[in-house]
C-alpha cells in the first residue's frame, strides 16, 4: 500500500482549521489570531478587508455582531494550500437575539502549515 505525500500536510491544514472554530467557540481571541500571518486578511460580508493581526483584534473584540456561539463543521476539504468548509452556526448576537445560519469558509494555509494567510467567510442569508 502507497502512502499519499501529501497526507500530513493535508491532516496538518484540517487540524488548523479545526482548532480555528475551537478557539473562536471558546472566545479565545490571542489564541485565533496567532493562527494568521502578519499580513493575512479575512473577508467577510458588511465588513471592509481585515488586515493583519490588529484587524483582527479589532474585529474580534469589538466590531464582531456576535456575542457568542457555536460552530459545527459539516463538511471539511482540503486541496493543496487550500482548505474549504461549510456549517452551522447557533448563538447569540450582541443585541440579544439568537441567530441560526449556514456559514461557507474558505483558508489559504500559509507553506508551513502554521497560519492562514487569508480567510473569505459567505453566509447562507437572503441578501439580494
Amino acid at each position: 500500500m502507497r502512502t499519499d505525500p501529501t497526507e500530513p500536510a493535508h491532516e496538518a491544514r484540517a487540524a488548523k482549521v479545526r482548532e480555528y472554530y475551537r478557539l473562536v467557540d471558546a472566545a479565545d481571541v490571542p489564541g485565533l489570531i496567532a493562527l494568521f500571518t502578519e499580513d493575512a486578511v479575512y473577508r467577510r460580508p458588511g465588513y471592509p478587508p481585515m488586515r493583519g493581526h490588529q484587524g483582527l483584534h479589532a474585529f474580534y473584540t469589538g466590531e464582531r455582531v456576535i456575542a457568542r456561539g457555536r460552530h459545527t463543521v459539516t463538511s471539511l476539504l482540503v486541496e493543496g494550500e487550500r482548505s474549504a468548509v461549510t456549517g452551522v452556526f447557533e448563538g447569540v448576537l450582541k443585541d440579544g437575539s439568537e441567530v441560526s445560519l449556514e456559514f461557507a469558509d474558505f483558508f489559504v494555509h500559509r507553506d508551513d502549515d502554521q497560519c492562514f494567510r487569508q480567510r473569505d467567510t459567505y453566509f447562507f442569508a437572503p441578501l439580494v
